[in-house]
């Protein structure tokens, strides 16, 4: 049974007006070093850059994750998406998260990359694995536009933040003036092979999500390219946490993983 086939109450027109205000601010945001408040969120990560810091270009996928966040706010605000049970309890911890993103990139581009940047980011991933934790345990199977405007970008959405958290701690660590000393590249490794067991943890957790993996993998090329080629256990760490989740993602490829690409669930 698809889930559009379920009904709730009719969502607010609030409810389904704040996910696009977050959307939208979250990206308004980014923009403020334009008129002059704050540096650059680049600028700022280059200033701490850590052996966990990803290449620049890595960066380019906020512009994919920016478009799925409006489309999923766009989608879930449709007269007749208003009684969708399962965009009712994706439609908060979204917009949480699309918030999250903001509060960070404000303070971010003001303040550097300090402890209040990690408090933000772990509350906007605890409002994504809200998220994580209705879609691969919903029962009645997705529509076509669910899959596409809802699931794909949100567990993209989580799969990043998971991997900037842990980056932004490391980050954070050297901003306040922690240095491992000889043993960087040891802890560096440490982090890479945490992050290789969390995202497994994840996909058994999700039932082997794609989209999660994939763009967890594209966070680890771009570590690699960068930290990986100037510490050699953080270029031997990078293979085995990506070895770690593709394993984990083939062993479930004939089970969970249906759910996401499966053809059940009626018309969006």
């Amino acid at each position: 049974m698809p889930s559009t086939a379920l009904r709730t109450g009719d969502a607010s027109p609030l409810a389904r007006a704040l996910p696009i205000l977050c959307a939208i601010v979250q990206i308004l945001t980014t923009l403020l070093p334009g008129i002059g408040i704050g540096r650059p969120i680049g600028d700022q990560s280059n200033s701490v850059r850590t052996l966990v810091t990803p290449a620049g270009w890595a960066f380019a996928i906020w512009g994919a994750l920016y478009a799925g966040t409006i489309v999923f706010a766009v989608y879930q605000a449709l007269p007749r998406q208003r009684s969708n049970p399962l965009l009712a309890r994706l439609r908060w911890p979204a917009a949480g998260a699309f918030l999250g993103n903001a509060l960070w990139a404000a303070y971010t581009q003001g303040f550097g990359l300090g402890v209040a940047s990690v408090i933000i980011i772990l509350f906007t991933l605890a409002c994504l694995i809200a998220t994580l934790r209705t879609l691969p345990a919903w029962p009645h199977g997705f529509s076509a536009g669910e899959r596409w405007c809802a699931a794909l970008p949100l567990t993209a959405l989580a799969s990043w933040l998971t991997v900037a958290s842990i980056v932004n701690i490391a980050a954070t660590l050297r901003f306040i003036g922690v240095d491992g000393g000889d043993a960087t590249p040891l802890i560096a490794a440490a982090l890479l092979l945490l992050a290789g067991v969390i995202a497994a943890w994840a996909l058994i957790a999700t039932r082997g999500c794609p989209p999660y993996a994939l763009v967890f993998l594209w966070a680890l090329a771009a570590i690699w390219a960068a930290g990986g080629q100037a510490a050699t256990l953080a270029a031997l760490a990078v293979p085995a946490a990506a070895l770690l989740v593709v394993g984990t993602l083939i062993g479930l490829s004939r089970g969970g993983v249906r759910h996401w690409l499966g053809q059940q669930g009626g018309p969006s």
